[in-house]
Order: structure tokens, then C-alpha cells, then sequence
């Protein structure tokens, strides 16, 4: 039985609408078929008026009446998220927006990859979308100048990395020119007329990736901030937006070792039932020279994420978790990038986009193994983020279209999906002690990523008390931590140190899903069932964790 909208739903509906119209990008990941011909406007004035609208709506949510529980977790969470958003562009945080994943310098071309090719028209709609690079990146350079203009701009270190991501779009078989060039519509014949017209527009494109390329060389670069860290107030922002909660960030660090060390206790325990006697690195040396668990070519290793994905779906399905049926689909896919990153990508309204994981693989790796990427699979695809996110866009019976589509928290959602990992080894998915050593694998990295990433920002003492965390002292820690290859780790780093709070929000996020977990168990007492837990939670969708705690536990 679908709820009858509040005057709190109406209002959120209202907002949804205008994000739609302000953010073409928006409109693709959600599946609004709109703006599909554009991109984002990244200029000042652009984020002037964003902030403008965003602090109005914030007035008429408070003044708004809660009807009853459902409208209460609303309230508390457009509330939170929108002082949040408005104490963020105050920092003056937008006009150095420049790190190596999440930053319009990624996102004015990432969008491409979620816009609808099916038909002419789409194409046609991709054809000016390519054209409107340039302005894109226009806005984003005055953006960024507003930075150099109040010798407030992103590090030195992350605008090179930018440039080498950049030139990467620049080449004979650059994104844009590839993309053009295999153009093919499911659904008719794409004319030679728009054949060519999309091959025209996409060397448009190309050549306004070549202007931000230049710009970050000519101008940014030598502007460029000596100094990695953010500071312990923008940080702290960072954090609170990351995790839609506030944390004591010094007992966080201090926590963050200490779970470090536990994980590491638990990796030699399982290093020994894999090969008794063995340390960490020989176990792990065992098991990279298993030909049973290499995997070679991209084409192997799709093939054989979709296979794991679509298995645990049908095991999961009924037993742990109601697994409607549009959400039985999830698609594994190579991203046309190679930055190193794996992300999942939310089904459109509708799920005639489904929910997908993707996997940008860097230039030269060509092998991968599947102790270490099992966990990987569950973290990006169910019980992780497809189930977390599919379900909450699914659940038009309780949610506004905020709730369902446009609210997100990392803390929340990333905490969730390595709270993912840990319940498939519970329930027996990770019983081979080589998945398991993968699964602590990645939350080794985790935990060390806490510890470096507020040891930087912060300026906070080295382990070893020589001095302050800089970048070669933190390579140096993630090296020994994170059993990967150096082009990853090297990346990782540069992640930690361009784009603050986010990296720690998924063991942060992990540890207080599991603190809520635990409180909601002990007062259900013999009345607890994880699988309601789980869906109650899910059901909720995407809040920040203080609003996660209180609408579970009061």
C-alpha cells in the first residue's frame, strides 16, 4: 500500500524537481528523461545560486509540520544534509574542488558513461552533450580561478595527477573520440549524417579537456597549494558530511590503530590455516601462485564477477534478504576509463537502467585474482551497495523521491557495504580461508586509511614519531598494509590526500552500523531478527548515520 504524501513529501518532491533542473547529471543517475543534451553548469554563479536555493528550502523544511515517524527521519535528514552542504560552500571548500575520482574534472566526462544510447534520439542527445563540454569546463576554470583569486586552491600534487588523467582524454583513441566513433543504437540505424556530426562534436569535446588540460598547467599548477593537508576545521566539515554525523576525530584516530593491529592479528591467524606456519606476505605469496584463482584478460574477469554477483543474489534471495525482482539484475561491467577506481552506479527510477558495478582497470594490469576480488563483489553487489541502494530506490511505497534518489551518505553507504563483507563471512560465504584473507585484505585497508587520512589532514605525529605525516611516510604505511599493486596504492594515496574525510567514512561508517546493530539486538532481546533488522534499515534509505541512529533506536 503505497502512503499518501505528507506535506513534507510534497516538499521534498518540489526539491527533487529542482535539482533535476539544476543538474543534468542528476537527472542521468536518476533516470529522469531530461537534460540529457547537457551538462552541469560548474561556474560561481552557478554554485552562488545552488547555495541561494538550498538555504531557501532549508527554511520551508523547518517550518514544515512531521505527520508522523516517516516524515520525522525526513525532516532530520534534509535538515542535516542541507546546514551541512551550506557550511561546506561557507568554507569556501568549491572553489578548490580538484581530487582524482569524485571532482567535475572527472565528472563533466563520467556522465557519459550512464547516458542512454539506445536510440537516434539518444545519440543525438550525446552529440550536443559532447558539445557542451567546453562550457562545462569553462565554469569549472572560473571556479577554480575564484580559488587562485583568494590563494585558496587544491594542492599541487592532485592538479598533476589531474593532468595526467586528463591528457589520458586527449589521445588518437582518447574517451571521447572512442566513444564517437563506436556509436550503435539497439533501437534503429544511426544516420551517416549524425555519424559524422558525432565524430565533429567529440573532437569538440576532446579539444575542451585540451583547454582544462592547459589551464591546470598554465595557471592552476603554478598557483598550486605546497600543502597536502586540509586543516583540522575544513576537515572536520568533510567528516561530517562524509559520515552525516559528528565524530571525536582524535579518539577516532586512536580507534582506527587499534583496529588496525586487530585486523592485522586476525589476517595471521588465517595466513596459518592456509599454510600452517606461514606469515601474511607467504600466504599471500601462496595464494597468487594458485592458477586455480588467477583470472586473465578484462573479459575473464567480468565474466567472472557476473557469475559470483548473480549467485549470491539467488542465495541471498528469501533467506537473508527480500530481494524484489528488479533488483535480481546487476550488471558487471569494465569501465572505458582506466584511473584505477570500482564503483557501483544506482538503477534509474524506473530500473530500465540497472543497478551495475564497475571497474576502471588500470593501464597494465591484465591479471587479477579472485581471493582478493571475491569481497569485492559482495562490497559493490549484494548484500553491498546494489541491495543498499537498488532497495531504497525500489521503495515507493514509504519514500518521497528525496529519500529514494537524491539523498546519499558515504558514512552510511560505504559503512554498510564493509558491514556487507563482514556478514557474508557470518553467513558462510567466505568459509575458504583464501576469500577470508582477501576480506581482510580490504579491511586492513580500511582501518589504515582512517589513521593515515586524519593523520595527514590533522598534522598529526608519525607511528614512529619522526616528524609529521607526509606523502612518502604515508606510501611508505599503505605499502605495508595493503597487499596491491603499486599503480593502485599510488592512486589510493593521492585519493586520501585530495579528497579529505571521505576514504575513513567506510570503517568509520562499518563501525557504527555495527554499534547500532548491537544496541538494537540488545534491546530487542530474544525478539531480534537480523533479516527485519536489515530490511527495516535498508528501507530507510540512504541517511546519515545520526539519522540512521535515531530513527533504529530512538
Amino acid at each position: 500500500m503505497t502512503r499518501e504524501p505528507s506535506d513534507l513529501d510534497l516538499l521534498a518532491e518540489d526539491w527533487v524537481k529542482k535539482l533535476v533542473e539544476l543538474s543534468p547529471e542528476f537527472a542521468t543517475y536518476a533516470g529522469f528523461k531530461v537534460g540529457e543534451d547537457k551538462l552541469e553548469d560548474t561556474s560561481p554563479e552557478a554554485g552562488a545560486e545552488y547555495n541561494k536555493l538550498q538555504n531557501e528550502m532549508l527554511a520551508k523544511v523547518e517550518a514544515t509540520a512531521v505527520r508522523d515517524d516517516i516524515d520525522k527521519v525526513t525532516k532530520l535528514a534534509m535538515t542535516s544534509t542541507l546546514k551541512l552542504s551550506n557550511e561546506i560552500y561557507e568554507s569556501g571548500l568549491w572553489h578548490r574542488d580538484l581530487n582524482p575520482i569524485a571532482s567535475p574534472a572527472q565528472g563533466i566526462r563520467d556522465i557519459f558513461d550512464l547516458s542512454p544510447t539506445a536510440t537516434v534520439e539518444n545519440w543525438e542527445n550525446l552529440s550536443k552533450r559532447m558539445q557542451a563540454v567546453e562550457t562545462a569546463v569553462d565554469g569549472y576554470i572560473e571556479t577554480l580561478r575564484v580559488g587562485i583569486k583568494h590563494n585558496d586552491t587544491p594542492a599541487i600534487r592532485q592538479i598533476k595527477l589531474a593532468i595526467t588523467q586528463a591528457e589520458q582524454l586527449l589521445t588518437p583513441d582518447g574517451f571521447f573520440r572512442k566513444f564517437a566513433a563506436n556509436a550503435e543504437a539497439t533501437e534503429g540505424a544511426i544516420p551517416e549524417s549524425l555519424k559524422a556530426e558525432l565524430l565533429a562534436s567529440a573532437e569538440a569535446a576532446t579539444e575542451g579537456y585540451a583547454k582544462l588540460t592547459n589551464f591546470f598547467k598554465e595557471e592552476l599548477l603554478p598557483a598550486g597549494n605546497k600543502e597536502d593537508a586540509i586543516g583540522r576545521e575544513r576537515y572536520a566539515l568533510l567528516s561530517a558530511q562524509y559520515l552525516g554525523k559528528r565524530v571525536d576525530l582524535d579518539e577516532t584516530y586512536e580507534w582506527g590503530k587499534e583496529e588496525l593491529a586487530r585486523v592485522v592479528a586476525e589476517q595471521n591467524a588465517v595466513a596459518n590455516e592456509i599454510k600452517p606456519g606461514a606469515t601474511v606476505q607467504e600466504a599471500i605469496e601462496f595464494l597468487d601462485n594458485d592458477p586455480k584463482r588467477k583470472l586473465h584478460g578484462t573479459e575473464e574477469l567480468q565474466r567472472w564477477m557476473q557469475k559470483l554477483s548473480d549467485a549470491a543474489i539467488e542465495k541471498l534471495s528469501g533467506t537473508h534478504f527480500d530481494i524484489a525482482e528488479p533488483l535480481r539484475k546487476l550488471e558487471c561491467m569494465i569501465a572505458p576509463t582506466q584511473h584505477g577506481g570500482i564503483y557501483y552506479t544506482s538503477p534509474t527510477d524506473d530500473f530500465s537502467r540497472p543497478g551495475r558495478m564497475w571497474w576502471s582497470v588500470p593501464v597494465g594490469v591484465t591479471e587479477f585474482d579472485t581471493w582478493r576480488e571475491t569481497t569485492t563483489v559482495y562490497h559493490e553487489g549484494v548484500p553491498g551497495h546494489h541491495l543498499q541502494i537498488a532497495q531504497k530506490v525500489y521503495n515507493k511505497a514509504d519514500l518521497n523521491s528525496w529519500r529514494r534518489l537524491a539523498s546519499w551518505s558515504s558514512g552510511h553507504g560505504e559503512g554498510w557495504a564493509l558491514y556487507a563483507e563482514r556478514l557474508m563471512q557470518e553467513l558462510g560465504f567466505l568459509d575458504d580461508p583464501g576469500d577470508r584473507l582477501g576480506m581482510l585484505d580490504g579491511q586492513r585497508m580500511r582501518a589504515a586509511r582512517v589513521v593515515l587520512d586524519i593523520g595527514v589532514h590533522l598534522g598529526k605525529p608519525r607511528l614512529d614519531g619522526t616528524g609529521k605525516w607526509d606523502f612518502e611516510y604515508a606510501l611508505d604505511f599503505m605499502s605495508k598494509n595493503v597487499n596491491m599493486s603499486e599503480q593502485f596504492i599510488n592512486f589510493e594515496v593521492h585519493r586520501y590526500f585530495g579528497w579529505p574525510g571521505q576514504a575513513p567514512s567506510y570503517k568509520i561508517g562499518q563501525r557504527i552500523w555495527e554499534q547500532i546493530r548491537d544496541e538494537y539486538k540488545k534491546r530487542q532481546g530474544a525478539n531480534f531478527n537480523i533479516k527485519e533488522f536489515h530490511m527495516k534499515a535498508l528501507n530507510l534509505g540512504s541517511i546519515g548515520l545520526d539519522t540512521l541512529e535515531t530513527a533504529l533506536l530512538g
